[in-house]
C-alpha cells in the first residue's frame, strides 16, 4: 500500500497554492519562536477572521449561538478557537489539537555569572535535545521580565540582523580527544549548556561616587558591563531574573530547503507545523456555520509532558468548553460529558519521516516519508505502545473516508521500528473523555534539532486535511 508523491498530481494553481502557504509558514515560525509569541500570533490572526474573546462574553453574559466565533487564552501561552455550528454542542465538536512549545534552551532564575574575562548565562535544557547540536551556532533570546512593579518587559535580542547573537561554546578538536571518547549523551553535559554574552570589562570613570558600583565592577567587570547594556535597554536588574522567563532558541529564519526549494528548513517546527496549518484551516471556514462545531486547541508544555496550568492536562480546554455551553444554553455537567464523549479530534502533532541515512531505526512499510502527505498514526507509545491512544478501526476508517472525499494525500506510519524507541503526544489526554483521537500531523527531518526539515507538500496537505475534517458533518 506505498502512497504516492503528493508533488505529482498538482496542477500550476495548486503549486501556486502550496508555494504560497510555504511562504506564509516560513514568516510564521521565523516570527514566533515560542509559545507567548505563536499565542499572540494566533490571537491576532482569529480577531482578523471576527472571533471575540469569549472573556468578554462571559463577563456581559452575551448568548453565542451559530456562527458565533470566540477564542480563549491561558496565561498568553495556550489558545483556544471555537466556531459554533448550526448543532447543539452536545452532540459533539470537531476539534484539532496541537501543541506551540518547542525544545530549547531555558535561562535560569539565577543565571548570570564571570568566568576568566566571559559573561554567561546559566541555562536548563527544556523538552529532549541532543545536547552536542546547540554548540557554535547563533542563538537568538526571547520572552519576557515581569518585574516587581507589574511591568512585562518583551526581549527579543538575535534575530534582528542588526542584534548581536550568542552561543554555547565547544571544544576545538586539537584538543578533544577525550571529549570524542564519550557516549553522544555526554559529549556536552546539560549543565555545560551556557550561553556566552559578553567580554567587554565596564570601565568606572575616574571620580565615580557610587562605591557599590565600583566595588562590583572590580569584583566581575564583565558581568557588570552586561548589566549596564540589561539596564540602559531594558531596565533590567539582575534580581529581575527570578521573575523570568527567558528561553534560548536558534537565531536566523526558517528557509527554503533544496535546488527545487521543495523543503523547509526551520527551529520549532515540532509542532508548528501543525499548530499553523491547524490554527490556517480554523480560520478558512470564514463565515460559513459548520454543522459540528469546529475547535483548535493549541497548548503548551507538551514537550514536558503536558503538564501545568497552559498544557493539555490542565483544565484549561474544559472549563473553555463548558464556558461557551453555558453561553449557548447548554450548560451543565451532564451536557457537557456528552458534548466531549462525543467529539472527535485530530491530535496534530508531527512523524518522524524516513530518513535513508538512519534506515536502520525505520520500518520502511510503515514509515512516513517526506511529500507524500499527511501523516496519521494509529498509535504512538514507546515498544508495547506504551503510553499510547489507540485509535479504533472505526475512527480510522471514518476519518480515511474524509481524507478521501477532499483528495488529500495521507500515509499511516509507526514511530520508528518496535523497538528503537517510540514517543508521545496529547492524544491519550482528550481521549479519557471517551472521544475518539487519533495522531495526525507532518513528517519531519531532523527532529527535536535546532533546525527540522519538513516537505512544502506534506504542509500543503496537512492544511487541506484539517478543514476538510473540521467541516465534515457527520
Amino acid at each position: 500500500m506505498e502512497r504516492d508523491v503528493a508533488w505529482k498530481k498538482y496542477d500550476d494553481a495548486a503549486l501556486d497554492a502550496c508555494e504560497a502557504l510555504a511562504a506564509d509558514y516560513i514568516t510564521f515560525i521565523s516570527e514566533n519562536k515560542t509559545e507567548r509569541e505563536c499565542a499572540t500570533a494566533a490571537i491576532a490572526a482569529a480577531e482578523a477572521a471576527g472571533y471575540e474573546p469569549l472573556a468578554d462574553c462571559m463577563a456581559a453574559g452575551t448568548p453565542v449561538g451559530p456562527g458565533s466565533k470566540l477564542w480563549a487564552c491561558a496565561q498568553g501561552k495556550a489558545i483556544i478557537l471555537a466556531h459554533v455550528g448550526s448543532e447543539p454542542l452536545s452532540l459533539g465538536l470537531n476539534i484539532l489539537g496541537a501543541h506551540i512549545d518547542s525544545p530549547r534552551l531555558d535561562i535560569k532564575q539565577n543565571p548570570l555569572y564571570e568566568a576568566n574575562d566571559f559573561a554567561l548565562l546559566d541555562t536548563h535544557y527544556y523538552g529532549g535535545i541532543k545536547n552536542y547540536q546547540w554548540t557554535a551556532l547563533p542563538l537568538a533570546l526571547h520572552g519576557v521580565v515581569a518585574t516587581t512593579d507589574g511591568e512585562i518587559i518583551d526581549v527579543n535580542v538575535g534575530d534582528d540582523p542588526a542584534d548581536p547573537v550568542f552561543c554555547v561554546t565547544d571544544l576545538l578538536p586539537h584538543l578533544g580527544a577525550q571529549q570524542m571518547e564519550k557516549t553522544g549523551a555526554k559529549v556536552v553535559e546539560g549543565e555545560d549548556l551556557d550561553i556566552l554574552v559578553g567580554n567587554r570589562p565596564l570601565v568606572i570613570a575616574e571620580g565615580e561616587a557610587d562605591t557599590d558600583k565600583k566595588k562590583a565592577a572590580e569584583k566581575d567587570p564583565v558581568k557588570q558591563m552586561v548589566l549596564s547594556v540589561l539596564s540602559g535597554k531594558y531596565g533590567i536588574a539582575e534580581e529581575d531574573f527570578l521573575s523570568a522567563e527567558l528561553e534560548v532558541v536558534p537565531a536566523g529564519r526558517a528557509r527554503d530547503l533544496g535546488f527545487d526549494r521543495s523543503m523547509v528548513i526551520g527551529y520549532g517546527q515540532d509542532d508548528r507545523v501543525c499548530a499553523y496549518t491547524s490554527l490556517r484551516a480554523q480560520l478558512a471556514l470564514g463565515d460559513d456555520v459548520p454543522a459540528r462545531t469546529a475547535v483548535c486547541v493549541l497548548v503548551d508544555k507538551e514537550e514536558i509532558g503536558s503538564v501545568g496550568a497552559t498544557g493539555m492536562g490542565s483544565l484549561f480546554f474544559e472549563n473553555t468548553i463548558a464556558e461557551i455551553m453555558e453561553l449557548a444554553g447548554e450548560g451543565g455537567t451532564l451536557p457537557l460529558r456528552r458534548a466531549l464523549s462525543r467529539s472527535r479530534m485530530l491530535s496534530s502533532d508531527v512523524s518522524a519521516g524516513f530518513d535513508p541515512a538512519y534506515a536502520s531505526v525505520f520500518e520502511a512499510k510503515n514509515s512516513a516519508f517526506l511529500g507524500r502527505g499527511l501523516v496519521f498514526n494509529k498509535y504512538t507509545g514507546a515498544r508495547g505502545k506504551s503510553g499510547s491512544n489507540d485509535a479504533s478501526a472505526e475512527y480510522v476508517a471514518q476519518v480515511r473516508r474524509i481524507m478521501d472525499d477532499a483528495d488529500v494525500s495521507f500515509q499511516t506510519a509507526e514511530l520508528g521500528r518496535v523497538d528503537a524507541g517510540g514517543g508521545g503526544t496529547i492524544a491519550y489526554i482528550p481521549a479519557k473523555y471517551g472521544m475518539d483521537v487519533i495522531d495526525s500531523g507532518v513528517p519531519v527531518l531532523s527532529m527535536h534539532s535546532p533546525w527540522e526539515v519538513t516537505s512544502k507538500a506534506d504542509i500543503y496537505e496537512a492544511r487541506r486535511g484539517y478543514e476538510a475534517f473540521l467541516r465534515d458533518p457527520s
